[in-house]
């Protein structure tokens, strides 16, 4: 997202927060969060499948007030007032794009739940989960593909993951997996995997490394390099390691589009570069 709806997100997610409040200390219960989750997720679907609806709650030459009420027209009697004035707000923003609302959208679902795990101290286990799965992906294609193929029934895919997955994960953790592989929006798992990591990871108002490295760490090097990474670059760090014997030594760390390469497979490769001139 680029300029106003980068904006009108940001806006979007504080009214959020504010209308959450303190999960089941003062704030909205967490029963009714998950509920508003769901239902944000099923105005997403639908505005995913409709161009010109989204194209509608986007015009910038129609009156927001307008467009806030078109959204409760047509979603007032599927969802509650709470979602429904949400939606409202939404539509009532100004979008640089139509497709920007859907993300949007998704957006405020995925940080809805993240509420609900942030008041019982499980969002850390749900980023790591996660990024863990991610990472099986990555190593099985064949289960990447039972999890894709769009020639396979959705609820046997489900039942997939389900059978991966329950009782070994969060339920925030298996309720986002079952919305990526329900509805992937034209993106592969692996990058909508990766998407929720990093909005876990601003909840926190932190920093999401990939450390790749060839031998576990031991948690006094993971404090350290933490540590310095913090230092560094001036925000919290939270590391998500993965072992790759091939590296033979050293590490390479991903933070968004940066990479640090220290593996010796690295400057081996480097060498002999040099070498071939």
């Amino acid at each position: 997202m680029q300029g106003e709806s980068r904006e009108s997100l940001a806006q979007a997610t504080s009214a959020l927060d504010t209308l959450i409040g303190n999960v089941s200390h003062g704030g909205m219960h967490k029963a009714d969060v998950a509920t508003l989750a769901d239902q944000l997720f099923a105005v997403q679907h639908v505005l995913d499948g409709e161009v010109s609806l989204r194209r509608a709650f986007t015009d910038p030459s129609s009156n927001p007030a307008a467009r806030a009420g078109l959204a409760r027209q047509l979603f007032g009697a599927q969802i509650s007032e709470t979602a429904a004035g949400v939606v409202a707000d939404l539509v009532s923003a100004p979008w640089a794009a139509p497709r920007d609302i859907v993300d949007a959208v998704e957006q405020l679902a995925v940080q809805a739940l993240y509420s609900v795990a942030a008041s019982d101290g499980s969002l850390d286990n749900v980023e790591d989960e996660l990024f863990r799965f991610g990472r099986i992906l990555d190593r099985e294609p064949a289960l990447l593909l039972a999890l894709t193929d769009p020639a396979v029934p959705v609820d046997n895919r489900l039942a997939l993951v389900d059978s991966l997955l329950e009782g070994k994960a969060t339920v925030t953790t298996l309720r986002l997996v079952h919305e990526l592989i329900a509805s992937p929006r034209g993106k592969t798992l692996g990058v909508n995997l990766d998407e929720y990591v990093r909005l876990a990871a601003e909840r926190r108002n932190q920093l999401v490394a990939q450390v790749t490295v060839a031998a576990p760490l031991t948690d006094e090097q993971s404090a350290r390099l933490a540590a310095a990474l913090e230092s560094q670059l001036g925000r919290r760090v939270h590391l998500n390691v993965e072992l790759d014997p091939e590296l033979v030594g050293g590490m390479t760390i991903h933070i968004g589009d940066t990479v640090f390469d220290g593996s010796i497979a690295s400057r081996m490769a480097d060498a002999r570069r040099r070498i071939a001139g």
